[in-house]
């Protein structure tokens, strides 16, 4: 019986032993495909290889891959704890050919490796294997070359309604091919037929391997060509096949879930090792852990929300446990045990993805206890097989927070189902509310998009000639000139204006030649080309003029200091705050520059001190700022970080300064860091679950952010009588003199209330068969009102009190009726109509209430309605 440890290094040796380079993990994050939400399978990262954009020194490769899939159409999250072999996040152990080995050479290591006496030993009877229906050449090479019986080897052919089991597709169209699988038996016991039958959905037959031969492209009309150099792409689940080497049916029972199910039960003092709930804890740690370490957090939409969904998720089930404290985030220091070896990273960044979780969990613990409490009332007697309307679902998620989802996990326990289509009703009525009561319509951009290149000089000059190749109106319709006056954009051949990206904003400037200038507003990438957007202040430009291309200097100048700040700051963040703090996007301007990046917390001080220091000394030791065009590889294997926004091709432009800051930039930057001259942060603050945003000055506008903040001192110094040194002193000093003042008026207001009230006593009247005192006190507040009317009910024993007075130019009143008298009447009741003729409301206990209005000059009628509004509630 081999651990899972065991089988994953085993797998890897095997195969490093047939050529292959081993290759670690990627990140969850997809770093090469946007199209994918998150990594879920081994290939993800070997896609531009696959596709002939990338090339490799070696043509083998093996790995260990970690994948997620929980979001899109791997949708399945409500299975997962429930079933065998349900997970969000599992291991494919994978080899890989990029025009090397073909079908015979995979076939032969998948069955050497699976079978080997010397590898993991499976029993030849107990396995099966399917191949495409018109594949002969995988049929053949599992005949002939590896023996198998025919009755062993099932052909798998189309679906009735498109697509097959076994041809696999990247997309609708490129590269593309047949499928073969191995299959082993868990035996009679367990429910289910062989591949290829009726009962093949069962749990008996489980696919461990499935080996992919890409040897097609499908073009837009379906046809396929071969392709010149055949790959192969393979997966072996490492859960499934640990599953088979312990001899344990479901994945749930492998060590490494043992391991982390136990942890979950001491976690949520649970006796109960069966319960599914910690099973799904145990899957759901480990999906968090390896997400958060690979930079997610959790949030609202994409990625983010994928992950906080299985956050709540496994929080509700250890809430069902009776897990009342945050224990989510305990658990992952078992992650650590269980897998650290084999993926470094977690270990790396526990305590980052310790305090992601904890936060999350303190978050959602009070939307989880109030969301489940109105659950249970909307669900308390409903049969088995009933209906949660839609609006009940909708509620609980706009009006408590509680997810869609998180309500049907919990419907399918109690045997209910979720209207899904009502639920989704309510949300499109409650976006359209939402984008009525916008001011703002967003719409496409609409602009015009180009495939031939503009040359970027800008790196090294500033000025630069150049012909026009096209010409766009201010509707961005094509155009062979524009007059004086005309708005549009011109784009040219050659430039040296830089086109926003990358958070750099687009250069400013003038496009001139003889009779012509061309105000450049701003610079933005049309396609492939840049577009200078502006008008034409005199003259007239047309498609092939030549024209001189000047960049406003000044303005560039300033913004190089902001955007090479930025790679600074950058590097001190992850110094400072760990390594998980990636970027998340920027804004670089000549007069600012803004950084956002991925943190749970809100910085302190002494954090944001640091992090100016460390800037400001790289800034003092001048370091040279170096850029070098390399493959996007070895940049990367040089320490390099990929900057957030930017799109990498094989080439890329690497920018050092010194040894501080090494990433892939396409802006342009500093000579020397002692370029910058100041860096100063004047703001951080949160601007999403998970992202905080610096914003900071540098150069000159540092220099005058400094001087403006001395002035504001010596402004107030100067209120206060004193100097800079002592400003904090005196500031002190007069706090504490204001606090005290405030504590003198308290009282005095209380002492002027009380004996006021001694002598309101003589105005006392009996209305109703009870005796009522109505009184105004101008220059009273509400504490001092509201001890008055206390007074004077303890000394009138039986009655009621209103008093009202005018302070600061608005009126305060107060009711209080004693309790021996709040079953006939309500203290509310009276002041209600006094507070409305006074322009206010009000409201409180039956025994006190208070209210305020805006119309002092209506209160001596509005006090006059009190004896009328007592009779009117006694009759």
């Amino acid at each position: 019986m081999k651990s899972t440890n065991d089988l994953r290094r085993a797998f890897l040796d095997y195969f490093v032993g047939q050529g292959h380079e081993e290759v670690a993990s990627s990140p969850l994050v997809p770093g090469n495909d946007p199209t994918l939400l998150f990594t879920n399978a081994g290939m993800v990262q070997f896609k531009d290889v696959f596709l002939g954009k990338e090339k490799r020194k070696i043509p083998r490769a093996a790995s260990a891959q970690r994948c997620v899939r929980a979001g899109g159409k791997h949708n399945d999250l409500e299975n997962v704890g429930y079933t065998a072999r349900h997970h969000t996040f599992f291991e494919m152990l994978g080899n890989f050919s990029f025009g090397d080995y073909f079908k015979r050479d995979a076939i032969r290591y998948g069955w050497e490796f699976v079978t080997g006496k010397d590898w993991l030993g499976i029993d030849p009877k107990r396995l099966m294997v399917t191949v495409y229906a018109t594949d002969d050449e995988a049929f053949d090479a599992w005949h002939k070359d590896i023996g198998l019986a025919k009755d062993r080897i099932v052909r798998i052919g189309d679906k009735p309604g498109g697509g097959s089991d076994n041809f696999w597709q990247m997309g609708d169209t490129g590269p593309c091919g047949p499928c073969s699988e191995i299959f082993y038996d868990h035996g009679p016991d367990i429910q289910g037929g062989p591949p290829g039958s009726p009962d093949a959905d069962g749990d008996r037959w489980i696919e461990i391997w499935n080996l992919v031969f890409m040897q097609f492209e499908r073009d837009a009309s379906g046809t396929l060509t071969k392709l010149p150099k055949p790959s192969v792409d393979t997966g072996m689940g490492l859960e499934r096949t640990a599953a088979v080497m312990q001899q344990v049916h479901s994945n749930y029972e492998i060590d490494l879930f043992v391991t982390l199910i136990e942890a979950a039960a001491q976690a949520t003092k649970t006796d109960d090792l069966e319960s599914k709930s910690l099973r799904v804890i145990a899957d759901h740690i480990r999906a968090c852990s390896f997400l958060i370490a690979d930079g997610v957090v959790p949030g609202n939409e994409g990625r983010g929300y994928v992950l906080r969904r299985i956050i709540r998720r496994a929080i509700r089930h250890g809430y069902k446990l009776g897990a009342q404290d945050p224990f989510f985030h305990k658990l992952v220091v078992s992650v650590e045990r269980a897998m650290g070896d084999a993926h470094p990273v977690i270990g790396q960044r526990r305590e980052h993805v310790e305090r992601v979780l904890l936060q999350e969990e303190q978050r959602f613990a009070e939307t989880l206890s109030q969301g489940m409490g109105h659950l249970e009332d909307a669900i308390v007697g409903l049969p088995a097989g009933a209906v949660i309307p839609g609006e009940v679902v909708f509620k609980l998620y706009d009006t408590y927070g509680f997810p869609e989802d998180l309500t049907a996990d919990i419907a399918r326990e109690r045997f209910l189902r979720v209207d899904h289509e009502g639920f989704e009703k309510a949300m499109t009525a409650q976006r359209e509310r939402a984008r009525k009561a916008s001011r703002f319509d967003s719409q496409a951009d609409g602009g015009p998009s180009l495939e031939q290149a503009t040359e970027f000089r800008g790196y090294a000059e500033l000025a630069s000639q150049s012909n026009v190749v096209a010409l766009f109106d201010a509707e961005n319709r094509p155009v062979d000139a524009l007059a004086q006056g005309q708005s549009g954009t011109v784009v040219l051949a050659a430039t040296p204006f830089y086109a926003e990206s990358g958070g750099q904003v687009g250069d400013r400037g003038v496009l001139s030649a003889k009779g012509l200038r061309f105000e450049v507003a701003d610079t933005q990438k049309l396609g492939a080309a840049h577009g200078h957007v502006g008008e034409v202040t005199s003259g007239s430009i047309a498609v092939g003029n030549v024209v001189k291309a000047e960049v406003d200097a000044e303005r560039r100048a300033a913004t190089v200091l902001n955007h090479s700040a930025t790679h600074l700051l950058h590097a001190a963040l992850r110094r400072v705050l760990g390594e998980h703090v990636q970027q998340k996007g920027s804004l670089v301007a000549p007069d600012r520059l803004r950084f956002d990046f991925a943190h749970y917390e809100a910085l302190s001080p002494e954090q944001i001190e640091r992090i100016e220091t460390l800037v400001n000394e790289e800034i003092r030791r001048n370091s040279a700022a170096e850029t070098r065009e390399l493959a996007y590889d070895d940049a990367i294997a040089a320490g390099a970080l990929a900057f957030f926004g930017d799109k990498y091709g094989d080439k890329v432009r690497m920018l050092g300064i010194g040894d501080f800051s090494i990433e892939l930039c396409g802006g342009t930057h500093v000579s020397r860091a002692g370029d910058i001259g100041l860096f100063k942060i004047v703001a951080e603050s949160g601007v999403a679950a998970g992202v905080r945003r610096i914003e900071a000055v540098t150069g000159q506008g540092a220099l005058a952010w400094v001087r403006e903040g001395e002035r504001t001192l010596r402004e107030a110094a100067g209120l206060v009588r004193g100097g800079r040194d002592d400003l904090p002193v005196k500031l002190g000093q007069l706090v504490e003199r204001n606090r005290q003042l405030e504590r003198e008026l308290a009282q005095l207001k209380s002492k002027l209330a009380s004996g006021t009230s001694r002598n309101l006593l003589d105005d006392v009247k009996t209305v109703a068969g009870v005796k009522l005192l109505v009184a105004r006190i101008d220059g009273a507040d509400s504490k001092a009102l509201r001890e008055s009317a206390d007074q004077l009910k303890d000394r009138l024993g039986s009655g009621v009190v209103v008093l009202g007075g005018v302070e600061d130019g608005k009126v305060r009143l107060v009711a209080g009726v004693t309790r021996d008298l709040t079953d006939r009447f309500r203290a509310g009741d009276i002041i209600k109509p006094v507070a409305s003729r006074v322009g206010g409301s009000g409201g409180g206990r039956p025994d006190f209430a208070q209210a305020g209005g805006t119309l002092p000059d209506e209160l001596d009628a509005a006090l006059g309605l009190v004896a009328g509004t007592l009779s009117g509630v006694a009759t």
